[in-house]
């Protein structure tokens, strides 16, 4: 006679007593899905993991310092069985179901009135997998059905809820594979994106083929500021009733512009979400064995604008300053005019044999470093035919471990 299949539910605890046995690991992972439930939980065990504990002082849930007493599950509507001790165990559970409370073993699944599925969540969604006996295999099936609505891999559209608006998502440094979860999951919803040069040009490749993909450097804007251009297509296309995605390379609040359209659109009435994302100043270094920061060697890193050189007008970097600081310099935009900040940090104390590395189309297939010293920055990337996008990092942490290639 096949085995009758568990009748899955979603419990509704806020506001209700659970009881948990134990404060060993079991109740350690089980608490916060109880915590974030709301479920008012009173947690009995004669000792507990750290973890727990700091729950308990943090006005979590209440903890007894005792073991188990008959009439615990008096008022409770779930309980969590985790104790290292059989007959305890089933005592408890005896007196839940006498009680009628919903019972999780961790010692006895075939003696509990309930399982505990594999779990997790993604935008709302949750994903609760149940496979009788092998909860191995249950895990593998919720990771698979999570990552792929996080990623986009798994589509699964929106039928109510679903507002138009605009998304800042920062794509991360270059490669497809660094953009966060979020900005992979907004980009797989959106109906349109407008993508900057330096996203992730894999990315777009992705999209399915009705999302319509706008390169902002093609706007045209005539007499406007393509600034001002990319900000009123953001509203057009948001105003139409779509769901746009702004995708940048790596955040959108560094050296992005990212806040000038968001005023702008909140100016506008259009709904915002910012997704930051992982920024090329301290995930390019990483990627080229550069660390920005290292024991001993730098306990600070300043990231600084190269755009504009250190004597244009329009420069509101403090060249002295930064000239004195014993830390790592971080420069973003700066491969044009960096024997012009190399000469004006030298000037201001900063020792030309400093260590410097340029890192060219960092996290990509691309990828280069070439590395000097600060007195010689300007000249080598002028012998290696530097382009941009490159990071370039300034400080003995480029040092720390030899150039692999």
């Amino acid at each position: 006679m096949p085995e009758n299949p568990a009748y899955p539910v979603g419990l509704r605890l806020a506001g209700r007593r659970v009881l948990v046995l134990g404060g060993g690991t079991v109740a350690q992972r089980r608490l916060p899905a109880l915590l974030a439930a709301g479920a008012e939980v009173l947690l009995i065990a004669p000792s507990v993991t750290p973890s727990v504990q700091a729950m308990a002082e943090a006005g979590e849930l209440r903890w007894e310092a005792r073991g188990y007493r008959s009439g615990d599950l008096d008022g409770a509507w779930y309980a969590l069985i985790a104790t290292d001790d059989p007959a305890v165990n089933a005592a408890a559970s005896a007196e839940a179901e006498e009680r009628r409370v919903w019972c999780v073993r961790s010692d006895d699944a075939e003696a509990a009135t309930a399982w505990t599925p594999a779990t997790g969540r993604s935008d709302g969604v949750t994903v609760a997998v149940l496979t009788g006996r092998d909860p191995r295999r249950s895990a593998a099936v919720r990771d698979a059905v999570v990552e792929g609505l996080r990623d986009g891999t798994l589509t699964a559209p929106r039928h109510r809820g679903r507002l138009p608006g605009v998304a800042l998502v920062g794509g991360g440094p270059g490669d497809p594979d660094l953009i966060t979860v979020r900005g992979r999951r907004l980009l797989a919803e959106a109906d349109v994106v407008i993508a900057d040069r330096l996203g992730p040009r894999d990315l777009l490749d992705e999209l399915p083929p009705h999302v319509e993909v706008i390169d902002a450097a093609k706007i045209p804007y005539g007499r406007a500021m393509a600034q001002e251009a990319i900000n009123e297509a953001l509203i057009e296309h948001a105003k139409a009733g779509r769901s746009v995605v702004r995708l940048k390379g790596g955040d959108p609040y560094v050296f992005g512009r990212g806040k000038e359209e968001a005023e702008a659109l909140a100016a506008a009435g259009i709904p915002v979400t910012v997704v930051p994302g992982v920024t090329s100043a301290i995930s390019v270094p990483a990627a080229a064995g550069v660390p920005v920061t290292h024991r001993g060697v730098a306990h600070e890193f300043t990231v600084v604008s190269g755009h504009v050189a250190p004597d244009d007008p329009r420069s509101l970097v403090d060249w002295p300053a930064l000239a004195a600081l014993r830390g790592t310099l971080v420069l973003l935009m700066a491969v044009e005019r960096m024997a012009a900040i190399a000469e004006t940090l030298v000037r201001h104390g900063r020792s030309g044999d400093t260590p410097t590395a340029v890192i060219q189309e960092g996290t990509t297939a691309a990828q280069r470093r070439v590395d000097a010293t600060l007195a010689t920055v300007g000249r080598r990337i002028a012998e290696e035919n530097v382009r941009p996008p490159a990071v370039i990092v300034v400080g003995d942490v480029v040092a720390v471990a030899p150039h692999a290639g």
